[in-house]
């Protein structure tokens, strides 16, 4: 193969992960798969699509080999081909947010509406959760919190919240979770509790945030082992 030719042919094959990429919601569905393996019809209701528009975004995720599907009895399960990939998705975010002013602006317009505007670092959260100081509340659904979660975190999914109110200590601190940044379920979670008299704030980060910084997650998934920190291995 000619040089040139050679060339041409590895840049195609990069080319194929931009393609696969490239479309809001595909980004979309590989963020809600980051939080664990989900099937059709949850990604889909997730999404806020059809079923028919995710299976059509999962095809094309599966033929860049971004994502495997298996099989569960009447539905099909989709989970990551690997961890790699949500690295990728997650090294993909973080070039927008250095690069793309246009994120900021449409974040702090969404949240200065909303009333959960103060977040909390997840340092100075991993510092107040080990001092006992805080109640750190993740508002995924449950089948999320068990793939992974933050050591500690109390699991009330956000449709649950109002009816398990006193669940929460209202003498503490509470800190709220979900999928991440741009995840809306804390920020729902924290002005539902800011109405009920909590102290509450927001985490910025998710799982995904927390795993990055080599920081323990928890799982209770069969099959699932929680990843070591950097210091643990």
């Amino acid at each position: 193969m000619p040089n040139r030719g050679f060339k041409d042919a590895i840049y195609e094959q990069f080319a194929r992960l931009g393609k696969a990429v490239s479309a809001p919601k595909r980004l979309e569905l590989l963020d809600l798969l980051c939080q664990g393996p989900k099937t059709v019809e949850v990604l889909a209701d997730h999404a806020a699509i059809s079923v028919a528009n995710t299976s059509q975004h999962l095809q094309v995720l599966r033929a860049a080999r971004l994502v495997e599907a298996e099989k569960q009895g009447l539905h099909v399960e989709y989970r990551l081909a690997g961890e790699d990939v949500c690295e990728f998705f997650l090294a993909l975010r973080t070039l927008a947010e250095g690069r793309l002013a246009e994120i900021e602006v449409v974040t702090r317009e969404y949240l200065a509406r909303r009333s959960a505007m103060e977040t909390v670092a997840g340092g100075e959260l991993l510092r107040r959760v080990k001092s006992g100081e805080v109640t750190v509340l993740d508002v995924r659904p449950s089948e999320e919190y068990r793939a992974g979660h933050i050591p500690g975190a109390v699991s009330i999914p956000l449709g649950e919240l109002k009816a398990r109110f006193k669940e929460l200590p209202k003498n503490r601190e509470v800190v709220a979770y979900c999928r991440g940044p741009y995840c809306v379920f804390a920020v729902e979670a924290v002005e539902l509790l800011r109405k009920k008299g909590f102290t509450a704030h927001r985490l910025r980060e998710g799982v995904l945030d927390w795993r990055s910084r080599g920081w323990r997650v928890d799982a209770e998934t069969a099959g699932v082992r929680p990843r070591a920190s950097r210091k643990e291995r």
